[in-house]
């Protein structure tokens, strides 16, 4: 017996429903705030991911040469592909380039809840903006698609942090530049590792200044508030005080888009991933439960980083569909999808070839229909009707055939009508608008 490799997913019917369940509301919400859907390869040239991560990423990927003798990756993350797409063409994109993707990824790292090797996400990006509209922009949509699932701000939270608030901050700090990743990546760790040990990474970093840092970066990461953090930049010089003015513009954008109830301001957030130019954010469940359900953030020079000669800011965040989905079914909002016929034909003895001719008719109306498979009698044919979930069964008899017509039941109510053959899916589509067959008195 074979099973499905670690890490990996079968999808049967009714979890492949509620799988489509989150795509539909990606793909909806997505489209109301004009985002165009694009796809890519699945699989691409190694060498896309280790310019864009590094070596190391090479350990988390699904590797190998191919018969062309070209070393090549199975997607682990989709933004440097995009990234290659649009700078291809770049000069014939109107601009802001507002796109969205749901595709599946993939990444060799050890199976564990919330996270597998094989995972699908939804990828919304906007490229060739630089101002804080499109970021806003972008959090407005994740918490639209959030709602729309049916959580609400008691349930998740959005993270907002930045890394030029950082920067500021790190500077007054006396941090070098060069010791800047080294410093970030420390807090972005920060809140998996005890304290001790992020004042030894802080030491190795900065030699002596681990615990000195250490309490400065706690102080900033307690800041909770619009009014508490741009007083603080505020003490940043000049830059500081601009960063402070779009900070504020930034709330009142989000006020604006009423999703402020969701919003946490949270600088213990600045993503690990070294690329992220501006504002970022993670979103988790309010309960302190389950990984972060999305991520993004300002990545604005990954686009000239992979192209080599197009410039161009960025911004964007993804969803994986794994732990969105835990969290919708924890709260009981994960729909339970029960896929059933429209219609279920049921047909006399040798009148086999008329009820595929109306099956055939309804399914070209739009109708889903279905019969039965093998020879079997009236009751059994009604049995299996019902046992489908269909709502109407069409019935051809010797009386129906030799007629033209056709008998409808409501397999809810039990009512009955007749319709000619001819005109079938006009009464089908009249009985939708009504509700239904009455049963007769």
């Amino acid at each position: 017996m074979f099973e499905t490799l670690p890490g990996f997913r079968d999808f049967p019917p009714e979890a492949c429903s509620r799988r489509n369940h989150l795509f539909r509301v990606f793909r909806t919400v997505a489209r109301a705030f004009d985002f165009k859907e694009y796809d890519a390869p699945v699989l691409e040239p190694l060498e896309l991911y280790i310019e864009k991560s590094g070596e190391e990423i090479v350990g988390q990927l699904f590797h190998f040469e191919d018969k062309g003798e070209r070393k090549v990756a199975l997607r682990p993350e989709l933004t440097p592909s995009l990234a290659r797409m649009v700078a291809s063409c770049a000069n014939s994109l109107p601009k802001p380039i507002k796109w969205f993707n749901i595709g599946e990824h993939f990444r060799y790292e050890r199976p564990q809840k919330g996270r597998g090797r094989s995972f699908y996400q939804f990828n919304a990006d906007l490229l060739g903006e630089p101002g804080i509209l499109a970021d806003v922009e972008l959090i407005a949509l994740l918490v639209a698609i959030l709602e729309t699932l049916g959580l609400n701000a008691e349930l998740f939270a959005v993270r907002l942090s930045d890394r030029t608030t950082w920067l500021h901050f790190l500077d007054s700090m006396g941090v070098s530049e060069e010791q800047r990743p080294g410093v970030l990546d420390a807090i972005d760790k920060s809140e998996r590792r005890k304290p001790e040990q992020t004042q030894e990474a802080l030491d190795k970093v900065v030699p002596g200044k681990g615990s000195e840092l250490w309490e400065r970066i706690c102080d900033i990461k307690s800041i909770d508030s619009i009014e508490s953090l741009t007083g603080h930049l505020e003490q940043c010089g000049e830059n500081g005080k601009a960063r402070a003015e779009e900070w504020r513009k930034m709330i009142a954008l989000l006020d604006a888009h009423g999703v402020m109830p969701s919003i946490k301001i949270d600088l213990s957030i600045v993503r690990g991933l070294a690329y992220y130019t501006g504002f970022v954010y993670e979103v988790f469940e309010t309960s302190g439960q389950g990984r972060a359900l999305a991520g993004g953030g300002r990545y604005d020079h990954l686009v000239k980083k992979l192209s080599g000669n197009v410039d161009m800011p960025a911004a964007g965040f993804a969803i994986g569909d794994m732990t969105l989905a835990d969290c919708l079914e924890n709260n009981g909002l994960l729909p339970s999808y029960v896929t059933v016929p429209d219609i279920y034909v049921i047909s006399g003895e040798n009148l086999e070839t008329e009820a595929l001719a109306l099956a055939s008719q309804t399914r070209k109306g739009g109708f889903s229909t279905s019969y039965s498979l093998k020879k079997a009698g009236f009751g059994k044919q009604f049995k299996d009707a019902g046992k489908s979930g269909a709502r109407y069964a069409l019935i051809i008899g010797e009386d129906e055939s030799s007629t033209g017509m056709v008998t409808i039941k409501d397999l809810r109510s039990g009512g009955e009508d007749k319709s000619k053959q001819a005109d079938l899916l006009a009464k089908l589509d009249g009985l939708d608008e009504e509700g239904g067959i009455t049963p007769a008195e």
